[in-house]
């Protein structure tokens, strides 16, 4: 029997996309159970991540990657590797980034009428599981007014309180047990994203883990964001340079310096005013065509960066062996950005790979939860569940 305080503090996570959220809380000290994800490409990614790095190890003897929709999920039976361990000492965690189209400001924001809404399976699994913390992030439109009733009944139904339902009735629920620490959105370029950000985070804490420990909200790790320049020169370099010598010699030399010349000089000029950081990268969603760097409007801060965001470039290797580099590379309005730059701008490890052809593999990347925000977020409630467990192993 495990001594408590050599106890892994573990994780269940639902709808875990390619792992934004996953490698961020697994950087924070959390270790993962189970990461549960219904998209077939993403949850090979995790799958192929999970068992081809050592640092993932403990994931390995122990996680259970679940391509299946979380409304089937069902923990205590579904988890081979982990239920043993799940079953003895309970859940530190439970944390998803349900999905965003019933709230994103680009879709059509039914809210709670929208059979993509996730909230309700969430609470359901807070109710079956009891985490000791709960983490959900979502767009940063779950905060806006009209969903103001949408909110005050996830309040309700996780602390306890009042909310009004769909035919305008007040109802008063009983809660789960939880307090509701912060309900905040999280800026990415505050944490060394190079890009603009903004999620909605919900931090819940079991009432009696919490008590008298107090919960801090993550601060900004970066003053000054990280800019495109910096974090894309040396992948850019990389591409080109392979095009230095020989038929494409000048244009390689020249489209090269015009793209770095663009983009510091668009960081100067907002030096202060956020830096040249990327506009929010987008997934785009199934039923939208292939993939590209999203609507008009991200399409012009892409080019004021130097890069064409009419589409994905085929990565180095691949420009190279098929000779794409007119459409990758040489574009009048710049280079066009591969998925492994992409992942960059995201701010996952360069290790990690994604499965999928190119567009699925863009797809993964712009739908992610920043690595970066998931560990400062995952920090936060680790700080909790330490002190808590240091405090009731100091009574026992």
């Amino acid at each position: 029997m495990t001594h408590m305080n050599e106890l892994e503090y573990t994780s269940v996570e639902i709808c875990a996309g390619a792992g934004g959220q996953a490698i961020g809380l697994h950087q924070a000290g959390f270790r993962h159970l189970a990461l549960v994800e219904i998209d077939a490409y993403a949850a090979a990614t995790l799958d192929q991540n999970i068992t081809g790095h050592p640092v993932w190890d403990w994931e390995r003897d122990h996680c259970d990657v679940l391509s299946a929709d979380v409304k089937n999920f069902r923990p205590f039976e579904d988890l081979e590797k982990g239920g043993e361990l799940l079953r003895a000492h309970g859940l530190d965690l439970l944390a998803g980034g349900v999905p965003c189209p019933p709230f994103s400001h680009a879709g059509k924001q039914l809210g709670r009428d929208d059979e993509r809404d996730l909230f309700p399976r969430m609470l359901e699994l807070v109710d079956e599981l009891k985490p000791r913390a709960v983490m959900i992030e979502n767009v940063r439109g779950i905060m806006d007014p009209k969903f103001a009733d949408y909110r005050d009944w996830i309040l309700a139904r996780l602390q306890g309180g009042t909310y009004l339902d769909e035919s305008g009735e007040q109802v008063h629920d009983q809660g789960l047990g939880y307090t509701v620490c912060k309900w905040g959105v999280l800026e990415a370029s505050d944490f060394g994203v190079p890009q603009l950000r903004p999620r909605a985070v919900l931090v819940a804490i079991r009432d009696d883990v919490l008590k008298d420990v107090k919960y801090e909200w993550p601060t900004p790790t970066h003053e000054d964001p990280v800019s495109v320049a910096e974090s894309l020169q040396p992948s850019m370099y990389q591409r080109y340079e392979r095009y230095f010598e020989g038929k494409h010699a000048e244009r390689a030399q020249a489209a090269y310096a015009k793209w770095l010349e663009t983009a510091k000089k668009r960081d100067a000029e907002l030096k202060g005013k956020g830096g040249g950081i990327a506009p929010t990268l987008v997934g785009g969603s199934k039923k939208h065509g292939g993939a590209d760097l999203g609507p008009s409007r991200a399409k012009a801060a892409w080019k004021q960066l130097g890069v064409s965001g009419l589409g994905v470039a085929n990565d180095a290797d691949k420009c190279w062996e098929k000779k794409t580099e007119d459409r990758d590379l040489f574009r009048p309005e710049g280079p066009m950005l591969t998925v492994e730059q992409a992942a960059i701008i995201q701010g996952f490890p360069p290790e990690w790979t994604f499965a999928g052809g190119k567009t699925a593999q863009y797809r993964q990347v712009g739908n992610a939860f920043p690595p970066p925000v998931a560990k400062a977020v995952g920090e936060s409630i680790l700080d909790v569940l330490k002190a808590a467990r240091e405090r009731d192993r100091n009574k026992a």
